[in-house]
């Protein structure tokens, strides 16, 4: 369902483009064609670089066996169980408990846990939420990310040209590129939210499947919650720049913030996963 859910989102999300790009330049795709363009060549060195940006940013460092092994013992026991190979293990000196995965393939992948969510799991929890992040990495999520974050960008460049093209002109060509720049980038926003949220469902399902332990994700999410909600992460640029990598959201939140929220609500999260737990998966 979820599977399903981001293709129709992503299908959405490749109509605006079209539809603003004809919008802009009837009759003819160089506008739109650029615009995709020149955003693909963007997100192509970001998505090439993206474990390395990542950790950079959230100033990840690599640990060794002998600096971590219990670390080190369950992302390889939970890589075998996905069909993975291990990917490379980092730690982010950080009370705020969270955890992410990166990298453009499986063979280039890396996950990266904070010490606040070392100190408040146990190891079953940390389990399940590094099988979460495995799913990422075996469902590929880090390029679907990079399409989305494509077309988005690509649609955002739009409404500037939108803008600039009709807003030049009068009447019902300056109400276009108006409005054009106004609802274009809003709506890119919710679906490339909604995608977000799809996928983290997702990955909580296959979590669980590779686990064999919802209850251990469900636990874990919610002590996240509470854990996150007394310990926040400050939102620096490069946090912010982040934080739709981490298993849930590393700021606090409320209010219209939601709605462009590329995390599901946890109480929903930690519920499917339970009825999974109840129908024996």
């Amino acid at each position: 369902m979820n599977t399903f859910k981001t293709a129709v989102l992503l299908a959405a999300l490749t109509a605006l483009f079209m539809l603003i790009g004809f919008a802009i330049t009837p009759g003819s795709l160089v506008g739109p064609l650029v615009a995709l363009g020149f955003a693909g060549v963007m997100n192509f060195f970001a998505y090439w670089s993206s474990d390395k940006l990542a950790l950079r940013m959230a100033r990840a460092r690599e640990v060794s066996i002998q600096e971590a092994p219990r670390l080190h013992s369950i992302v390889e026991e939970v890589a075998a169980q996905a069909g993975l190979p291990k990917p490379r293990v980092y730690v982010v000196d950080t009370a705020t408990p969270n955890a992410f995965a990166t990298g453009r393939n499986p063979k280039h992948a890396a996950v990266a846990v904070t010490t606040g969510i070392m100190n408040i799991l146990d190891e079953r929890e940390l389990r399940g939420v590094l099988g979460h992040e495995m799913a990422h990495v075996r469902n590929r999520d880090i390029l679907t990310g990079s399409i989305v974050a494509t077309l988005a960008g690509a649609i955002s460049m739009l409404a500037w040209m939108a803008l600039w093209f009709r807003g030049i002109r009068s009447g019902y060509g300056q109400m276009i590129g108006l409005l054009a720049f106004l609802l274009a980038p809003l709506a890119a926003a919710l679906i490339q939210a909604g995608i977000s949220r799809a996928r983290e469902y997702q990955a909580d399902a296959s979590a669980a499947r590779i686990t064999h332990d919802p209850e251990a994700l469900a636990s874990a999410l919610l002590k996240l919650q509470r854990g996150i909600a007394a310990r926040p992460m400050q939102p620096t640029p490069a946090a912010e720049s982040t934080a739709h990598l981490y298993i849930v959201n590393p700021f606090r939140a409320g209010g219209l913030v939601n709605l462009f929220s590329t995390h599901p609500p946890i109480e929903e999260r930690a519920r499917r996963l339970q009825e999974m737990s109840l129908q024996g998966l």
